[in-house]
């Protein structure tokens, strides 16, 4: 991994914070392109009452509207979190690029029991189980702890 993924992952982080403080789960993402520009930027959203509001999808339905193929493809999603099914669907129906996450479902699945947390709602799953061809990389241990404080903080 490259320093400039660590420096996108700190954004993630820092929505990520975001959404923690308006009362959502701690998830964070950005939408860079190829040439490094971020293109689109949003954190987790539900509080708002839509359960689908997680900003993975958020991203794959900004590219779909404003993005060629070729720029989709070509394009990183830097995200808090690794994406739950419905987000790494959305990713491959809209053709994005990578993916680099700093924490993982199965980190996510240890915090939650560890937390007393509600287990998912959907089976959780590994991006490469609903995409088997993406390319992915994840999980950055020193960012995953500062993860766990949030979702240890998260409502």
């Amino acid at each position: 991994m490259e320093k400039k993924d660590l420096s996108y992952l700190n954004r993630c982080l820092e929505l990520a914070e975001k959404a923690v403080a308006e009362g959502n789960q701690p998830f964070g993402s950005i939408l860079v392109s190829k040439d490094g520009e971020v293109l689109f930027e949003d954190h987790n959203r539900i509080s708002e009452g839509d359960l689908t509001l997680h900003p993975e999808l958020s991203i794959s339905r900004w590219a779909s509207k404003n993005l060629t193929a070729e720029e989709r493809s070509s394009s990183t999603v830097y995200t808090s979190g690794e994406h739950c099914p419905m987000c790494a669907s959305a990713h491959g129906l809209v053709g994005l690029g990578r993916i680099v996450y700093a924490s993982s479902t199965a980190q996510l699945l240890e915090w939650r029991k560890e937390l007393n947390k509600q287990s998912p709602k959907v089976k959780p799953l590994f991006i490469q189980d609903v995409l088997p061809e993406a390319i992915v990389d994840g999980p950055v241990a020193e960012l995953a702890i500062k993860i766990k404080e949030l979702h240890r903080q998260a409502k």
